[in-house]
């Protein structure tokens, strides 16, 4: 008893090639697109951008890949809420603020207060298009009913670094993944460019 593709009974050995090869194409079609932006995350749910609400931060853009390193090097550290240091733990917006603080640490800057919360951060960032993103950015979801109740740092290629939630540990996760890409917000910028 030769076994064959269900789907396919009594079909010949081409038939089936030729079926499993556009089985194939299809499943290589449909792989591609996973490297890539989805059209319009938040299912549709997002509305138009929200400008910046107190005068952004405008940061000095040679900070990008330096805040980048210090989230990237922050991965691991326990989430904490409240938290704000390495010591301590993180949750989402002290992982932003502490790695921030680093940046502007030397600098002009060093004196302006940095916000604490997630809707704050918001008020000082612009809004950036996805196409545009770049590693250093913010990126904000909607993880409880508000529209910035989550933050992350992109981190390049739809990924970003962020502090989850209790119990969890800071880490990183695409934008892209079934469970954010419903609950993103828009990435914003707190940099000069």
């Amino acid at each position: 008893m030769s076994v064959g593709l269900p789907i396919l009974p009594g079909a010949t050995a081409d038939a089936r090639r030729r079926w499993a090869l556009g089985v194939g194409a299809g499943l290589a079609l449909a792989l591609a697109g996973c490297g890539s932006w989805p059209r319009q995350l938040g299912g549709g749910a997002r509305s138009r951008p929200v400008p910046a609400t107190q005068p952004p931060l405008n940061l000095d853009p040679a900070g990008r890949e330096e805040a980048v390193a210090h989230a990237m090097l922050l991965i691991n550290t326990p989430y904490t809420y409240g938290g704000n240091t390495p010591q301590g733990g993180f949750d989402c917006s002290g992982l932003v603020s502490w790695v921030f603080s680093r940046i502007i640490a030397g600098t002009p800057d060093a004196a302006r207060r940095l916000p604490r919360s997630t809707a704050q951060w918001a008020a000082v960032s612009v809004p950036v298009d996805e196409a545009v993103l770049q590693r250093g950015d913010l990126v904000f979801f909607n993880t409880t009913g508000a529209r910035f109740s989550h933050m992350g740092i992109y981190v390049g290629q739809a990924q970003f670094v962020h502090a989850p939630s209790s119990g969890g540990t800071v880490r990183k996760d695409t934008v892209t993944s079934r469970y954010f890409s419903r609950r993103y917000q828009g990435g914003r910028r707190v940099f000069a460019a």
